[in-house]
């Protein structure tokens, strides 16, 4: 209940506030200081607190024109982070496309990682060990968990198959 009232207040600005740019640049710079946000992802923000439309969508275009704000750097940054933690790229484009990012950029960031099906065997093995399973039931639970991690089938397959034929 504290959380909403606290949201409440938020969202109650003064008329002038709502548009005034300074107050918004004051709060995009304060939430782009905690960390990179997408242009969508900001500006939803921006929103939930009460701002203008109009106004904010001037103050972010400012944000962009000084490389603040970078849909291009924020998604390198995504795939990059998200890859390292042992994810696929069907769950990183998933992730990025409800930030309403352009599918040009996601996909020129997915294509840029070198080796999905080599990420889908380093997420395989740390979190199942080295040995490939020989029996169905193992190897389907393993194709479950890389699936759910975003690895197409293709990856999935090589992530299972292709230590196999190492292991004889």
């Amino acid at each position: 209940m504290r959380l909403q009232a606290k949201r409440a207040r938020q969202a109650a600005l003064e008329p002038e506030e709502a548009v005034d740019p300074r107050a918004i640049r004051e709060a995009a710079l304060g939430l782009l200081a905690r960390r990179d946000h997408a242009t969508r992802e900001l500006e939803r923000k921006l929103e939930a607190r009460g701002f203008e439309t109009q106004a904010i969508a001037a103050v972010l275009t400012e944000l962009a024109a000084r490389r603040f704000l970078d849909d291009e750097r924020y998604v390198e940054h995504f795939v990059s982070y998200h890859a390292g933690r042992g994810q696929g790229p069907i769950r990183i484009a998933a992730e990025l496309r409800q930030l309403s990012l352009p599918a040009g950029i996601i996909d020129r960031h997915l294509d840029a990682v070198p080796d999905w099906p080599g990420q889908a065997r380093a997420a395989r093995r740390k979190k199942f060990g080295a040995a490939v399973p020989k029996e169905f039931r193992a190897r389907a639970k393993q194709a479950r968990f890389l699936e759910y991690r975003g690895f197409s089938a293709e990856h999935v397959r090589a992530a299972l198959e292709g230590e196999v034929a190492a292991e004889d």
